[in-house]
């Protein structure tokens, strides 16, 4: 069956014209029901392994972070792709939005089995490195090598999801998203704790409930994008490599998965500067994140939107739209993140409730996000201006950003403030909130310059 004639119009809009925020807010709400779906995958998770004990907190926080650092390149192709085909949508070429989509999936599929291959491989060692205790390596790696063997799923799931949001169409992923996910969150408790006819397998039972749901949002993303219920429709008849368009792609996706990988790899380092701390500190260390990566989705779903509709209008020749829309996002998300903000300060205690009651690690975990609610005022604008200048393609200053904040900001106070001042495991926490002011401030300089409206892709 063909799609309606309702749903063809919307992921047929032309968003390069009409009222900005109009085309923002109709872009961006599908895209942040996507966002925050995705991270209540991670967050069911963390609270049935939670209840699990500290151990099986901080492996899967530390094996969480692991799958993300060997997987971060894949985020560089995302990036060249979404740039790409929101540009060629824009100037109305869906031929080569098309080509892009084709020679991505292919890239995609080697990617994944390589990386599936180095990650099981590397899973115990890694853990290992950062000095965790034995305990915490068991648990982090029989998760970790699971993780790995479902990387092509998620690899195919994100790209087709990519696809479609950079062809203007946020609805179908987010329905994609939507059953997946369902699916995720049932299942979840009856694999880790061996509900029913299921087997008890603790933290393998998450990372099993995760590729199997992946595999599901793989399946029906494909189904939308092959059989012609999207924008886009995928045709691999006739295929044949596009050396020229691939580097293209590559060109543009090197910096972003430098940025993501040291993004990343940043991470783990303060993950291992909280280590000598204890297996609380790392727990505690792993909720606050989690936390706070589902306070972000909102922001990450209007930097989406905004880096789609920034594409897109530079395609068609309008840069002022593209600028004011970041602006008005950035705007939207600020209001947002101050709310946040205060309701974390308030209720950092029933927050971390969620995921665990022992009460030193309670504790711990509510000043940890009480500290990194300070970082919620200015961390939209990061997300929003990030995205739309890597939605222009220009990804080079992203890069440098996080450079900047891993090795200038970030990870020298974390070093310097547990050792030259009395704030121990929090200063940690406060290394992380200074380089989150410090790139705000340089995206905003940044973008008010406007060199990235005039990037060619």
């Amino acid at each position: 069956m063909r799609v309606s004639v309702r749903t063809e119009a919307v992921v047929r809009r032309d968003w390069t014209k009409g009222s900005i925020i109009g085309n923002l807010l109709s872009l961006s709400w599908p895209v942040i029901v996507t966002a925050s779906l995705n991270m209540l995958g991670p967050t069911v998770d963390m609270i049935w392994v939670g209840k699990l004990g500290a151990a099986s907190i901080a492996g899967v926080g530390a094996g969480g972070m692991a799958v993300m650092l060997v997987d971060s390149m894949k985020m560089g192709l995302v990036t060249g792709v979404r740039a790409m085909i929101a540009r060629f949508i824009g100037a109305g070429d869906e031929q080569n939005a098309h080509e892009v989509a084709r020679q991505a999936f292919v890239i995609s599929a080697a990617y994944g089995i390589m990386v599936a291959i180095v990650g099981i491989a590397l899973a115990e060692p890694i853990l290992i490195l950062l000095g965790l205790k034995a305990d915490v390596v068991a648990q982090g790696a029989a998760y970790m090598r699971i993780m790995f063997l479902g990387r092509l799923a998620m690899a195919f799931r994100m790209l087709a999801e990519t696809i479609m949001q950079a062809s203007g169409d946020t609805m179908t992923p987010m329905k994609v998203m939507i059953y997946f996910r369902i699916f995720h969150v049932v299942l979840c408790p009856f694999l880790v704790f061996g509900w029913w006819l299921f087997p008890r397998m603790g933290v393998t039972g998450a990372a099993t409930t995760n590729v199997i749901s992946e595999s599901l949002g793989t399946a029906l993303g494909l189904w939308f994008l092959l059989s012609g219920r999207t924008r886009l429709r995928l045709i691999f008849r006739g295929f044949r490599f596009n050396l020229n368009l691939i580097w293209r792609m590559v060109k543009i996706g090197i910096p972003a998965s430098i940025m993501t990988i040291e993004r990343t790899f940043a991470q783990l380092v303060l993950m291992w500067f909280m280590v000598p701390f204890g297996t609380q500190a790392v727990a505690a260390h792993t909720l606050g994140q989690r936390v706070e990566m589902v306070v972000f989705m909102p922001s990450m779903g209007f930097g989406t939107a905004a880096g789609v509709l920034a594409g897109q209008n530079l395609g068609a020749r309008q840069p002022g739209r593209a600028e004011k829309g970041g602006w008005l996002a950035a705007s939207i998300v600020e209001g947002f993140m101050v709310a946040c903000a205060l309701a974390v300060l308030l209720k950092a205690e029933g927050v971390i409730h969620v995921f665990s009651s022992e009460p030193g690690l309670v504790e711990l975990a509510s000043t940890f996000l009480r500290i990194a609610a300070v970082s919620y005022l200015v961390m939209g604008i990061n997300a929003v201006f990030s995205h739309c200048i890597s939605g222009a393609g220009d990804t080079l200053p992203p890069m440098l950003v996080g450079l900047l904040n891993m090795y200038a900001v970030q990870v020298p106070l974390a070093f310097f403030l547990p050792q030259a001042t009395n704030l121990g495991v929090y200063g940690v926490r406060w290394a992380m909130v200074a380089g989150t002011a410090v790139s705000s401030v340089v995206y905003v300089i940044y973008f008010r310059l406007g060199r990235w409206k005039r990037k060619r892709v």
